[in-house]
């Protein structure tokens, strides 16, 4: 059982939210939305079985067809998909759960296949992902060649993300999560190795983080900064990316979203040092130039997440696959207790199998009793 010095399932006040733990449930893609990226009643379920988490991260999720890099990801640029992310909040909170949506743009993460009348997917620079294919409806292709947005379309993105927040506000989420990560569009504007513009977009690390900081001023604007967070990935290689000096970066980026009052800063980051070529961890220089609360992710165990928290490197800690295959999470690393195994094959299919079946520790318990 868990013991009263266990930091890890204490309450946590996250701006106005009144959290019963700091366990997270990390944004997890699983390509399970219905026709139309609409959100169904089978996503209700899974999101419910989840709701003893601290909060839930919804998997990211587009704010516009343009965003669109993936098959059966859902939308919230829709009214059908508010309705149908109705039925997720609503389960969600009957359980006694929280739930913030993640706000997506894949930018050059796509395919002209996923695209409105089959144009190129758009980017800070035409540059396309090396060594990897885009899985689409015609099958593994080659990621296409993004075409460079102009300077004059850029506002237009910001106002996707503040009608994301806004159809997400109606949806009944409890905040919004903007995905500033994992090689995708905000990612790829923020980091040198894909940004090559040379406006007030590019170049610098301030024109860098300029859209950024628009997006975070507009989501701000729809919800109030205590309901809005920011995920960030400093030294991942995910999406062919790279930048020269994350370190620099991601500390300004700290500083300005700690100026502009985000809830919480959540951070991407693995373990070791030295990992994805990063000469050290970035996770501690965004904490001292963050205020708000700092959630950490990185391949965490109970042992490694309590760690963290005492020595004040985080507030809070997500969990991805262990939370994928363990809908009582919480329950399960409070109590010790043996945690089911992700099934990889299915991560990304279709239908509930290794979706909503993962056993609670007390079906577990009778399976293994009706087997014996």
């Amino acid at each position: 059982m868990s013991t009263s010095s266990d930091l890890l399932f204490s309450p946590f006040a996250l701006g106005s939210l009144a959290l019963p733990n700091r366990v997270v449930m990390a944004p997890l893609t699983r390509c399970r939305a219905g026709d139309g990226n609409v959100p169904t009643e089978l996503n209700a379920l899974y999101y419910e079985q989840r709701a003893s988490a601290g909060f839930i991260v919804s998997e990211a999720t587009q704010v516009s067809p343009q965003g669109v890099g993936y098959l059966r990801t859902p939308g919230i640029h829709t009214d059908v998909q508010v309705e149908g992310w109705r039925l997720v909040t609503g389960a969600v909170h009957r359980a006694g759960g929280r739930i913030f949506l993640q706000l997506w743009h894949v930018g050059r993460a796509s395919h002209e296949s996923f695209q409105p009348g089959r144009q190129a997917p758009v980017a800070p620079s035409a540059l396309a992902i090396r060594n990897a294919h885009a899985h689409t409806p015609e099958g593994a292709q080659p990621y296409s060649t993004p075409r460079a947005l102009e300077t004059h379309e850029i506002p237009g993105i910001v106002a996707q993300f503040a009608e994301g927040a806004r159809r997400a506000k109606a949806a009944g989420f409890d905040g919004v999560e903007i995905h500033g990560a994992n090689g995708y569009l905000i990612d790829q504007f923020l980091r040198d190795g894909t940004n090559h513009r040379t406006d007030q977009y590019g170049g610098s690390i301030q024109n860098r983080s300029r859209f950024l900081l628009e997006i975070v001023e507009a989501v701000s604007g729809v919800f109030g900064a205590d309901r809005v967070g920011l995920r960030v990935s400093p030294t991942a290689a995910y999406n062919d990316m790279s930048d020269s000096n994350p370190v620099e970066l991601f500390g300004h980026v700290a500083a300005e979203v700690s100026a502009r009052k985000l809830v919480y800063l959540h951070v991407v980051e693995p373990l070791a040092a030295g990992a994805q070529g990063a000469a050290a961890r970035v996770t501690p220089v965004l904490r001292e130039r963050f205020r708000g609360a700092l959630i950490a992710n990185g391949g965490y165990t109970l042992e490694a997440a309590e760690q963290a928290l005492r020595a004040g490197e985080a507030d809070l800690v997500s969990f991805g696959a262990p939370f994928l295959a363990n809908p009582d999470l919480p329950e399960r690393l409070a109590r010790r207790a043996p945690l089911n195994p992700p099934d990889v094959a299915t991560f990304y299919s279709e239908g509930p199998r290794g979706y909503t079946d993962y056993p609670r520790l007390g079906e577990a318990q009778r399976a293994v009793q009706l087997s014996a």
